[in-house]
């Protein structure tokens, strides 16, 4: 496989509840040595359904071929593919830093103003700064707040919705019913 073809994309499957499941969709990409960018599980826009979102780097026809793999799974009900251009999409990280460093490092101040980060909490130990944004952002904010010293920090997985009206939903309902 060329890397040239290789791209993101996001895998968004639609499924029951059940125990295992995760597991079942996580060996179909490592029986293929896929390795999984970012994954975050949710409930979906209908009651009672989850959504899965996966990231892989792959070509498209390697997308496709799991794309099957993944609706033979018995409680899955439906799982798409999109490319980057075809979402829009949210990373957030969580960044704890010394307190005192927001009263001593101006720097720290105009880092959180620039990035439009927000301080999520303040104790005498330490703060929480949480920025949400593209992977590149919260990255670039890791980058200038690491050489204050983190004390902890934490990346989410992609969460993602389609520019595209998803036709989910109404075989959600049906499904249901």
């Amino acid at each position: 496989m060329s890397t040239e073809d290789k791209q993101l994309y996001t895998v968004s499957i639609y499924t029951e509840n059940n125990i295992g499941l995760l597991n079942r969709i996580s060996a179909i990409f490592q029986r293929r040595h896929i390795n999984i960018e970012s994954l975050n599980t949710s409930p979906s826009e209908i009651e009672g359904v989850s959504k899965f979102t996966i990231v892989v780097n792959i070509d498209e026809v390697n997308i496709k071929k799991i794309i099957g793999q993944i609706e033979k799974q018995v409680e899955v009900i439906k799982a798409y593919y999109h490319n980057l251009d075809q979402i829009i999409y949210q990373i957030s990280g969580l960044f704890k830093i010394k307190s005192e460093l927001l009263f001593e490092e101006p720097q720290i101040q105009n880092i959180i103003k620039e990035s439009n980060a927000r301080i999520v909490t303040v104790n005498k130990a330490f703060f929480i700064l949480e920025k949400s944004g593209r992977k590149e952002e919260i990255v670039q904010m890791y980058n200038q707040l690491s050489k204050f010293g983190i004390m902890q920090y934490t990346r989410s997985g992609l969460i993602a919705v389609t520019k595209e009206e998803m036709k989910i939903s109404s075989l959600l309902e049906s499904y249901n019913n």
